[in-house]
C-alpha cells in the first residue's frame, strides 16, 4: 500500500495556522490592538484627571481671592475698631457717635445672647425665621423686642398697655465741647453741623418719633454765662422772619444769652424742618439761656467760657390737648399789680 505524503502535509500546516488566529487576526496583531485600546483608556483617564486638576486649581484660585478680600475687610474692620476704641478712651466721640456706638453694641450683645440661648435649646434656622416674623409684628405695634417679655407680663397682669411711667424718649444732646457748632456770639451753623443735622441727627429723631409715637420736636438752645457783646437786640423784628425762612439767620442779632439760645434753636429747627423725614412733624425752637446746667440742674452762677454748657438739646414728645385761645376782640384786659 502506498501512502500519499503530499496530500497529508499541507492539511496539517493549514490547521496549525488557524489555531493562531483571533477574529481573523494573528496573536501579534491582537496584542497590538489590545495595547492600543489600553492606551486610549489611559489617555481618557489622564484627560479627565487633567480637567479635574484644572477645575480644582480654578476653585483654589477663587478661594485665595476671596480669602484676600476677607483678610482686607477684616483688617479694615480691625482698624475701625481700634479707631473707635481710641476715640472712646480719649473721649473724642461726638454725642451722636457715642449714641450710635452704644445702640449698635446693645444690639450686638442682645443678638449674641439670643443666638446662644436658642442654640442651647436646640433651635434650628427655621426657628430664627419665625423669631424674625414675631419681631417684625412687635415692631409694627411699637413694642421693643428686648422689652417684649415685660410688656406681655404687664398685659397678662391686667396693667394695660403703654410704655410705662419711666420709658421716656432719649434726649439728643449736642454741645460745643467736641465740635465747633457755632461761632462765638453767633447763631450761624458750621457746614459740618448742618450735614450732621441733615443726616445722623434727623435719622435719630425720626426713629424716636416712630418708636414713641410722638409728633413734636423741641429744639432747646443753651448757653454759658458769658455776656453777649452787643448793645441792642433786633429779635422782635427778625425772629419770625428767620423762622419762616424769609430772612437768613445771620440777620438775627441777639443782645443777651436768652436771645442767643433762641436764635441758635431757630437755626437748628430750620435745618430739621427742611428734611423730608420730618415733614409732618411740628418743630418748636426754645431757649433756656444760661439757666440750666447739663444734667438738668439750675445754675448757681458759673462765669467763664464753658463749652459743655453751649449746647442744643433735642427732645421729642406727643402733642398735648389744645387750649382754647381767646381772641383780642373778646379778651378782657388784665391789670398787673
Amino acid at each position: 500500500m502506498v501512502m500519499r505524503v503530499s496530500d497529508t502535509a499541507p492539511k496539517l500546516e493549514h490547521k496549525g495556522y488557524n489555531r493562531g488566529l483571533i477574529l481573523g487576526l494573528t496573536m501579534a496583531e491582537s496584542m497590538l490592538l489590545l495595547v492600543f485600546c489600553l492606551l486610549l483608556v489611559a489617555a481618557a483617564m489622564i484627560s479627565a484627571e487633567r480637567n479635574h486638576r484644572y477645575e480644582t486649581e480654578r476653585k483654589l484660585k477663587d478661594a485665595e481671592q476671596r480669602l484676600v478680600l476677607l483678610e482686607k475687610k477684616q483688617s479694615e474692620q480691625a482698624a475701625r475698631i481700634v479707631q473707635l476704641q481710641s476715640k472712646l478712651i480719649s473721649g473724642d466721640l461726638s454725642a451722636a457717635d457715642r449714641s450710635t456706638l452704644e445702640k449698635e453694641w446693645r444690639e450686638l450683645v442682645l443678638a449674641r445672647e439670643t443666638l446662644d440661648s436658642m442654640g442651647a435649646d436646640g433651635a434650628k434656622p427655621e426657628d430664627l425665621q419665625e423669631l424674625a416674623k414675631v419681631a417684625d409684628v412687635l415692631k409694627q405695634h411699637g413694642v421693643d423686642l428686648a422689652k417684649a417679655s415685660d410688656e406681655v407680663s404687664k398685659l397678662l397682669a391686667g396693667e394695660g398697655g403703654g410704655k410705662g411711667a419711666h420709658d421716656w424718649p432719649p434726649i439728643i444732646n449736642l454741645d460745643d465741647a467736641k465740635k465747633n457748632y457755632f461761632q462765638s456770639g453767633s447763631a450761624e451753623l458750621t457746614k459740618t453741623f448742618e450735614r450732621m443735622l441733615d443726616t445722623t441727627i434727623s435719622n435719630e429723631i425720626a426713629s424716636n418719633l416712630s418708636l414713641y409715637d410722638a409728633d413734636i420736636v423741641e429744639v432747646i438752645g443753651h448757653t454759658d454765662e458769658q455776656r453777649v457783646s452787643r448793645p441792642s437786640s433786633n429779635l422782635d423784628d427778625t425772629l419770625i422772619g428767620a423762622m419762616d425762612g424769609k430772612l437768613p439767620i445771620s440777620a438775627v442779632e441777639p443782645a443777651d444769652n436768652a436771645g442767643l439760645g433762641l436764635a441758635r434753636a431757630v437755626a437748628v429747627a430750620n435745618i430739621l424742618k427742611a428734611n423730608p423725614k420730618l415733614k409732618n412733624v411740628t418743630i418748636l425752637p426754645m431757649s433756656a439761656a444760661q439757666l440750666i446746667l447739663p444734667g438738668d440742674t439750675i445754675t448757681a452762677g458759673q462765669a467763664g467760657a464753658v463749652e459743655s454748657r453751649r449746647r442744643i438739646e433735642i427732645r421729642v414728645r406727643g402733642r398735648t390737648t389744645p387750649v382754647a385761645v381767646i381772641s383780642d376782640a373778646t379778651a378782657s384786659p388784665v391789670s398787673v399789680r
